[in-house]
């Protein structure tokens, strides 16, 4: 039996942020045999143009509702400290970028709690690069240099909009989404914000 479970996301996503307890606790019940991988969707292309207060309005309330329903941390400090842009596309590139050496979970896991946590902006390559810096200070093998290369180049965008085309092929609504392919067939798995074995039960009872 050949299977994978496409994981579509956006690091950027406050959906996907307010996930990740449950999807990291699903990642350890998987079975070591079940490949996971990773679709940037992409949320929203490059932009210098700053966020419109009334779209700034609109995803704060996201994030209290999320803060609400799940008890996620979010720092609203964020919205007073940036100029906000609707653009994800660079945070997707460096998960990219980070992935080419090994470490696109890590990066995953740093973009967000820099964004939702620390008020830093990850619309911005600089901040990207100083949290592979971090990464490399904690003890991974992170080459910074070929990092800030890769998060520029011809190829990463080629596979961002790879990624893109695939995450639309797998019919995705929203993120974060979960697919399953199993022998060539492809089925959407429930998110269960909550209980990661509501969805591990379904991807076993898919796989069996």
């Amino acid at each position: 039996m050949s299977a994978t479970l496409y994981y579509i996301h956006d690091p950027m996503c406050s959906w996907c942020w307010g996930y990740r307890p449950v999807w990291d606790a699903l990642q350890k019940k998987l079975p070591a045999s079940l490949p996971v991988e990773y679709v940037a969707g992409g949320l929203a292309p490059d932009t210098d143009t700053p966020m419109p207060m009334e779209l700034q309005l609109t995803i704060q309330s996201h994030w209290s509702n999320i803060q609400k329903k799940l008890g996620t941390e979010f720092n609203f400090d964020f919205w007073e400290k940036n100029t906000p842009r609707r653009s994800t596309y660079m945070a997707c590139r460096a998960a990219i970028a980070a992935n080419n050496q090994g470490y696109q979970v890590a990066m995953i896991d740093a973009i967000q709690r820099a964004y939702y946590i620390r008020a830093l902006n990850p619309s911005d390559s600089d901040v990207l690069i100083r949290l592979a810096q971090e990464l490399c200070n904690q003890g991974l093998a992170m080459d910074v240099a070929q990092f800030s290369a890769d998060l520029i180049s011809s190829k990463t965008q080629a596979e961002l909009e790879r990624q893109n085309l695939l995450a639309r092929q797998l019919s995705v609504q929203g993120f974060p989404s979960l697919v399953l392919e199993c022998n060539g067939q492809r089925q959407s798995i429930g998110v269960d914000y909550k209980d990661a074995n509501l969805t591990l039960g379904e991807i076993m009872k898919s796989i069996k």
